[in-house]
């Protein structure tokens, strides 16, 4: 993709997901713990750092402390950094187990209404996520070429679709307080759902993240 410009560097900070109601062993668990592992191994993308690799407890409300924790660790890094050019991502990972292929979210809605309990038992229903920014029909939307992110990983062989709808559940809760975040801190937020490993192999989602990272330095 794009630009006859040496990318600029990028740093990366990844979340992914522990196990959840119905969801035993969490691919964005095994896929976050291996990443760092994966890209030494088969070579960082020119331009990429890998700022930092952390999973999530599947919980809203109750885990708002520690996402905010992490969120904020990428801010201290970036203002450490004595070059203005560092440009700053949060990358979260999230299973959707029916799915068949991965989706790019476009963006996440300021609704929390959960079809089960999270895993501190938390289960509202269209209870605003943030009740400053409105009311549950309120949306924010990643400031990344989704579209053209998503055409570049197909083009890659991936099956792989944008997505407007990133579900009421924890994934949409986490995805709409990152975004907000990012606005506030001139970063930039993502958030993608992978399928069960069940339906696209360990390997081939390891290689769609690796790719999906090469892209986000293109396009960042």
């Amino acid at each position: 993709m794009g630009s006859e410009c040496p990318p600029a560097q990028v740093t990366v900070h990844i979340t992914g997901f522990k196990r959840f109601h119905g969801v035993s062993e969490n691919p964005t668990e095994t896929i976050v713990n291996n990443l760092t592992e994966y890209m030494k191994k088969n070579g960082l993308p020119k331009g990429l750092d890998i700022g930092s690799c952390s999973i999530l407890d599947t919980a809203g409300e109750g885990a708002l402390v520690a996402l905010y924790k992490t969120l904020k660790s990428a801010i201290s890094a970036k203002n450490s950094e004595s070059s203005n050019s560092k440009r700053v991502v949060w990358l979260h990972l999230g299973v959707n187990s029916g799915a068949t292929r991965f989706a790019v979210e476009h963006q996440a809605v300021n609704e929390a209404t959960f079809r089960c309990p999270d895993e501190m038992g938390w289960k509202p229903e269209k209870v605003p996520i943030v009740p400053s920014d409105g009311g549950i029909s309120r949306t924010r939307q990643t400031c990344l070429p989704v579209e053209e992110i998503t055409k570049e990983l197909a083009k890659k062989g991936y099956d792989v679709m944008t997505s407007d709808d990133a579900g009421r559940f924890v994934c949409n809760y986490v995805y709409y307080h990152s975004l907000r975040f990012a606005e506030q801190n001139e970063i930039k937020s993502l958030f993608v759902h992978v399928p069960l490993f069940l339906t696209i192999d360990e390997d081939t989602q390891m290689r769609f993240v690796s790719s999906l990272l090469e892209e986000l330095v293109s396009v960042c």
